[in-house]
C-alpha cells in the first residue's frame, strides 16, 4: 500500500509538473507572438488616423491637419503615460541633457514629415501617400551609414535601390519629364516625409535612452506627451497667429479632431507595446507589408481613388525595399 501509495504521489507530481511546465510554455508562446496582434491594430488605426487627416486637410490646410495630430491626441496620450507610471513604474527617473536637444529636433521633424505626407496624399491619392512614408527606414539605414558609422550587409543595399526605384515608378508624372520638377511633386513630398520621418524617428530613439533605457515603455510614452505637448504649443501658437481659420475648421469638424486624436494616440500605444515584445525590425516590417494594401482599399472606398498598374507596381516595390531593408537590419542584429 505504501509503494502504491508513493506511485500516486510520484504520478500527481508529475502531472502538476507537466501542466506547470504546458502552461508556462503556452504563456511564452502567446507572449512571444502577442506583438503581432498589436503591431496589426497599431497599422489599422494609424490608416485612420492618416485618413482622418486626409480629410480635414480640405477644410484646416494641410498645417491644420497636421496640428490635430498632436493637439488632440494629447489628452489620451497623457492618460496612458499615467497608466503606464502606474502598472510599469521606472526603476529611476532621470534625464539628461541629451533629451532637450534630441526631443525638440524630433518634434520638428515629425512636425514637418506630417505636413508633406499629407501633402503627398493630396498630390496622389492617400493609398499611395501612405506607402511613401516607408521609404523612412531606407533612409534611416543611409544615414546610419553615411553619419553614425553602421554597417549595411547586401540585403540593406539592395532594399534601398528596389525602394528607390519604388518611388521613382509610382511618382512618375504622366506627362514625363516636360513637366519638370513640378511633376514629381507627390514623390518629393513623399521622399521629405520619409526622411523627416527617419530623423525624428533616431531623435525620440535617443530621448528614450536619456531617460531609463531599462524602462523603454515609460521612457517612450514620456517622449510621446513631452513632444506631443512642445508640438501642439509652437504650431497652435503660429496658426494661432497667421492661421486662425485653420483652427476654426478643426474646432467644427470636432467629431473628426478627435477620431484623429484618438487614433493617433491608440497607434503610438500599440506600436510602442509591440516594440517592448520584438525587434522593432520585425514590427516594422508587417506594419509596412499590412499598412499599404489596407491604405490603399481604404483610399478606393473613402476617397474613390483607383491606382493604376505602374502606381501599383512602385507601391508594391517599396515595400519589397523596406522589407529587404529591416531584414538586413535584424540579421546584422
Amino acid at each position: 500500500m505504501a509503494g502504491l501509495g508513493r506511485i500516486q504521489v510520484y504520478k500527481g507530481a508529475q502531472s502538476c509538473v507537466f501542466a506547470g511546465l504546458n502552461f508556462l510554455f503556452c504563456k511564452a508562446f502567446r507572449m512571444a507572438l502577442s506583438w503581432i496582434p498589436l503591431a496589426l491594430v497599431a497599422g489599422f488605426l494609424q490608416i485612420l488616423r492618416n485618413a482622418a487627416q486626409r480629410g480635414l486637410s480640405d477644410q484646416a490646410g494641410p498645417w491644420g491637419a497636421t496640428l490635430v495630430r498632436f493637439l488632440y491626441g494629447l489628452p489620451f496620450a497623457a492618460l496612458f503615460l499615467v497608466l503606464v507610471a502606474w502598472l510599469a513604474p521606472p526603476s529611476h527617473f532621470a534625464i539628461k541633457p541629451a533629451f532637450w536637444i534630441a526631443a525638440p529636433i524630433g518634434a520638428t521633424a515629425q512636425v514637418c514629415a506630417t505636413a508633406a505626407l499629407i501633402q503627398a496624399m493630396r498630390a496622389s491619392s492617400f493609398g499611395l501617400g501612405s506607402t511613401f512614408q516607408h521609404m523612412s527606414l531606407p533612409l534611416a539605414a543611409l544615414v546610419g551609414v553615411l553619419f553614425l558609422g553602421d554597417h549595411l550587409g547586401p540585403w540593406g543595399w539592395l532594399g534601398i535601390l528596389v525602394a528607390t526605384g519604388g518611388l521613382i515608378l509610382a511618382s512618375w508624372p504622366r506627362q514625363g519629364l516636360a513637366g519638370g520638377l513640378s511633376g514629381f511633386k507627390a514623390g518629393l513630398y513623399g521622399l521629405a516625409s520619409g526622411a523627416c520621418f527617419a530623423v525624428s524617428a533616431n531623435c525620440y530613439r535617443l530621448c528614450g535612452l536619456a531617460i531609463d533605457p531599462s524602462a523603454p515603455l515609460f521612457s517612450a510614452t514620456f517622449t510621446l506627451v513631452c513632444v506631443q505637448g512642445l508640438q501642439s504649443a509652437v504650431l497652435g501658437g503660429i496658426l494661432l497667429v497667421v492661421d486662425r481659420p485653420a483652427l476654426q475648421a478643426l474646432a467644427a469638424e470636432g467629431r473628426a479632431s478627435w477620431s484623429a486624436g484618438l487614433a493617433g494616440a491608440a497607434a503610438s500605444a500599440c506600436w510602442f507595446a509591440a516594440l517592448t515584445l520584438a525587434p522593432a525590425a520585425l514590427v516594422r516590417a508587417l506594419n509596412a507589408l499590412v499598412e499599404a494594401p489596407t491604405a490603399t482599399l481604404l483610399g478606393w472606398i473613402r476617397f474613390k481613388e483607383t491606382i493604376d498598374l505602374r502606381r501599383g507596381l512602385g507601391s508594391a516595390l517599396i515595400v519589397v525595399g523596406v522589407i529587404a531593408t529591416v531584414l538586413s537590419q535584424l540579421t546584422r542584429s
